[in-house]
């Protein structure tokens, strides 16, 4: 059972409730869902940030280290006065001071194989936005392991990319990157507008898995190029001999 909606929380989220097949029940679900968000930089602190405003009840925040001069150009919720303290921390307070009814459990430790399955398994919906695929694939073994749905968002100079994957209905990231890529680097170009869209994208697939609306991308792969804002999207197939998900039943 969902819960009931304070008057503060009614007059807040009004304007979405008038969505069809969203209405107040919609709003109830985000409300007692949790969702974990496995890095808060470009990508993922603008999900974070659009969630918060839109309602999700709880968030599990998992990002170390401490703001540099080079995240500002990007990560939303770092600022200027905040350079040299932790960024697990100013994620925080920048979404409660958004909104203050949100509960947050902060991981300062990124996402890896020794943490997350305690993170996934606590979590209705997992997003990740992490630059390496360690971390992704890390969250992606985790996500099948415990059934529970997975968004990943990537991006690099002007481009960018989202999947969203449901263990045994559609392909895990395994299936299409089965190993780490040898010449992947951690630093690459990063323009702010693209992550904060693909960061954006991923925050509307979240919400329309935790209330059924719409059609997430379960089993597709949505790219685009901002140069020329060409979008365009592709099926994923699952590759039955994968070895994260080639055991998991079909649902």
């Amino acid at each position: 059972m969902t819960p009931d909606l304070t008057p503060e929380e009614q007059a807040t989220y009004e304007w979405q409730t008038w969505i069809p097949g969203f209405g107040e029940e919609g709003q109830r679900r985000l409300k007692a869902a949790t969702v974990l968000i496995s890095r808060l930089g470009g990508v993922g602190g603008t999900a974070a940030y659009a969630l918060a405003a839109a309602g999700v009840g709880r968030m599990i925040l998992a990002h170390a280290g401490k703001i540099k001069r080079s995240d500002l150009n990007r990560q939303l919720l770092m600022t200027h006065a905040g350079l040299g303290t932790s960024r697990l921390d100013s994620a925080v307070r920048r979404l409660k001071e958004l909104n203050p009814r949100l509960v947050i459990e902060g991981i300062s430790e990124n996402l890896n194989e020794t943490n997350a399955d305690q993170l996934v398994q606590s979590a209705d919906v997992a997003v990740c936005c992490g630059p390496l695929f360690e971390e992704r694939l890390a969250m992606n073994a985790a996500c099948v392991r415990h059934g529970k749905p997975m968004i990943d968002g990537a991006m690099h100079e002007l481009t960018g990319q989202l999947s969203t994957m449901s263990p045994g209905r559609t392909a895990c990231l395994a299936c299409r990157v089965p190993e780490i890529p040898p010449t992947w680097k951690r630093q690459f170009p990063v323009l702010g507008a693209v992550s904060g869209t693909v960061g954006m994208l991923a925050a509307a697939e979240v919400v329309k898995i935790l209330t059924g609306i719409g059609e997430p991308l379960f089993g597709r792969l949505l790219t685009f190029d901002l140069r020329d804002m060409r979008f365009r999207t592709v099926n994923i197939r699952r590759r039955p001999d994968c070895s994260v998900c080639g055991g998991v039943r079909n649902e």
